[in-house]
């Protein structure tokens, strides 16, 4: 059942009119008038991701969904969080144009030091990213196993990114793409790359041409690996959460062979 943002949610941010639930988010978004509001995650994942975004600099390249602080001050109340809402629609078909976006969002973000809430945070994705890059790290299915095996050190900057690119850029005529619902990760930015190649090629129709254009990022295979790895293992600690038995689904076995063949 989905939950309303109650009444006094919206005077905590001061809106006024009837929730609007918005397409995506997890079907957990609402807009009222020029704010959006949806229920916060961890805590401190969401005050920290506020305070970046509300210090960040405006620029020609990419647009910010800015938070809206509570009357209080503070950026959270009764466990809901705002931000302005942005024009545009997304469209997961322009891979590339995403991970510009993605791109222009991360140098802006370059000198931000790492949270801490990123020890504490536990949930199917998180985990499947610590797996995904830790190289002791065993499975029992052929496909993650034979990725799992050609992975190899690498030593690669690492900064804030975006972890969810492709579905969460919006396209607006004449205006430049917009950055929504940041899900940050301390990862390089090639690899913020790789997640979106990856979710193109597995679900939205992309060739091989789109991993052969990105090809000059740093470490550009190894960052396939991870991704792919990433997108997998979400799916499999996903299914055990619900009490089933994972199984690859179809799409990855020929995004396998191509990521292998990058090495």
């Amino acid at each position: 059942m989905r939950t309303v943002p109650p009444q006094s949610v919206l005077e905590a941010f001061a809106v006024t009119g009837a929730p609007r639930l918005l397409e995506g988010g997890q079907g957990e978004t609402w807009q009222v008038g020029a704010v959006v509001l949806k229920p916060a995650g961890l805590a401190a994942e969401s005050r920290w991701r506020a305070s970046v975004l509300d210090a960040l600099p405006d620029t020609d390249r990419v647009r910010i969904a800015r938070p809206v602080r509570a009357v209080s001050g503070d950026w959270l109340h009764e466990g809901w969080e705002a931000a302005y809402h942005v024009a545009g629609r997304t469209d997961q078909k322009r891979w590339d144009a995403a991970i510009e976006a993605g791109a222009a969002f991360h140098e802006l973000l370059a000198a931000v030091p790492r949270p801490d809430f990123l020890d504490e945070r536990d949930n199917w994705w998180s985990r499947a990213d610590r797996v995904s890059w830790d190289l002791s790290a065993v499975a029992d299915d052929p496909l993650l196993r034979r990725l799992m095996e050609a992975r190899e050190p690498v030593s690669i900057e690492q900064q804030p990114v975006q972890g969810d690119l492709l579905g969460n850029v919006l396209y607006e005529p004449g205006l430049p793409p917009a950055i929504i619902d940041w899900a940050p990760y301390w990862r390089p930015t090639a690899w913020s790359a790789a997640v979106a190649v990856v979710d193109a090629l597995c679900w939205n129709g992309a060739g091989p041409d789109l991993v052969e254009r990105w090809g000059h990022l740093a470490n550009w295979p190894q960052m396939l690996l991870r991704a792919l790895l990433f997108r997998m293992i979400t799916d499999l600690e996903a299914s055990e959460g619900h009490g089933g038995e994972w199984q690859p689904h179809p799409a990855y076995g020929p995004v396998v062979t191509l990521v292998l063949g990058t090495l």
